[in-house]
């Protein structure tokens, strides 16, 4: 059975985005190191799978752009969580945010995000099947509702957070849902000259 793994970029205090889902404050921090860590992550994934609000996000921006991370994003299948059972709609703050700081400048290559699966079942059954599916890991992409989701089931199986040097204050909090307190624990930490920290944990009764 393949692993589900929740890749986010988050604050010192927690969060994942500001209040109006603003994530300017992430590329002050992500250098050269903490790009190489990402990318390394999003181009081992065998699937990237996402919310629908995501998805459009990524739909207007990851086809056009010249950064490192556009390749195994455009080239990787992506599974798409929605329960309307369509994936069109608006797009978030953080589509704003990103065109903004990272401006894309290719003609777009749209193949690979129109040819995405569209899952619209229950959220513990969809992801239960596609963990049982052949392939390399599932690597799954906020928004914060759908990661907060993700985390309130139970169903992620590893975590790799990039903490950055920065205190939001208030925000979207990743583990707002989560009922109980889980034990988790550290599989590496990587610091970047930015100041910015990968962090990999794993459920405990997971780590044998």
């Amino acid at each position: 059975m393949r692993r589900l793994i929740l890749k986010m970029s988050m604050s010192l205090d927690g969060f994942v985005g500001g209040p109006n889902g603003e994530i300017d404050w992430i590329f002050r921090t992500l250098d050269d190191a903490a790009t190489a860590w990402t990318l390394d992550t999003l181009s081992r994934a065998g699937l990237h799978v996402m919310g629908s609000r995501t998805y459009r996000d990524m739909l207007a921006y990851w086809p056009s752009s010249t950064e490192p991370f556009a390749a195994p994003m455009n080239a990787i299948p992506k599974a798409v969580f929605t329960t309307s059972g369509a994936a069109d709609g608006a797009t978030t703050r953080a589509l704003e945010d990103a065109s903004r700081l990272r401006p894309a400048s290719l003609a777009p290559d749209l193949t690979g995000w129109r040819d995405a699966r569209l899952l619209t079942g229950d959220l513990v059954t969809e992801v239960d099947r596609i963990k049982r599916e052949p392939g390399g890991d599932i690597l799954a992409h906020g928004g914060a509702r759908f990661a907060r989701s993700l985390a309130a089931h139970g169903l992620v199986d590893e975590l790799r957070l990039l903490v950055h040097p920065v205190i939001l204050g208030r925000g979207l909090a990743l583990f707002a849902e989560v009922a109980e307190p889980r034990d988790l624990t550290l599989v590496a930490s990587t610091p970047f000259p930015s100041g910015a920290v990968a962090l990999v944990y794993r459920p405990l009764a997971a780590v044998k």
